[in-house]
């Protein structure tokens, strides 16, 4: 029996770079999210709104009530896509527009009760589906992992 010589002392194995780690992280974290926030999207009636028509009503009852200018500028497009945005969600009634009560040039916009209710069975639908998901595919050791990680999700989230 041949026997392989080990050495008398041998390193500890070093732990992954840093920046090569956080790369691989980022990238398995990029493709979960995706494909969670994918089935979500994908879930909903064709026909239904967009995700940056979403996105436009879920800021408006987060943050309230704002000006065109300011809502592109938190979305992080430009005014003339803001605009056509807002033009399909006002002409459905989920949003509104009037005069800035402070300064009569400006415009602000407003969920409508339509756009309220729209979002809370929107949100409901999502979450229901989540909760499924999870209740299902995960134990409950495993859904308490989950929910120890979601401060640093959110940590990152802040981030981006």
């Amino acid at each position: 029996m041949t026997t392989i010589p080990t050495p008398a002392h041998t390193e500890p194995a070093q732990p992954p770079e840093p920046l090569e780690h956080a790369s691989e992280l980022a990238v398995a974290l990029r493709l979960s999210v995706g494909r969670v926030a994918r089935a979500l999207r994908q879930a909903h009636a064709v026909g239904d709104q967009t995700l940056s028509e979403v996105s436009v009503l879920a800021r408006l009852d987060r943050d309230g009530s704002m000006s065109p200018g300011a809502l592109a500028a938190c979305e992080r497009v430009r005014p003339q896509a803001m605009a056509t945005t807002l033009g399909g969600l006002e002409d459905r009634g989920l949003v509104s527009r009037r005069q800035d009560a402070t300064d009569g040039r400006r415009q602000v916009v407003s969920l409508t009760p339509e756009g309220l209710r729209f979002l809370a069975d929107r949100r409901s639908a999502s979450l229901q589906r989540l909760t499924a998901a999870v209740s299902t595919s995960l134990s409950p050791a495993e859904q308490q992992q989950l929910l120890d990680v979601m401060p640093l999700l959110e940590r990152i989230a802040e981030q981006l």
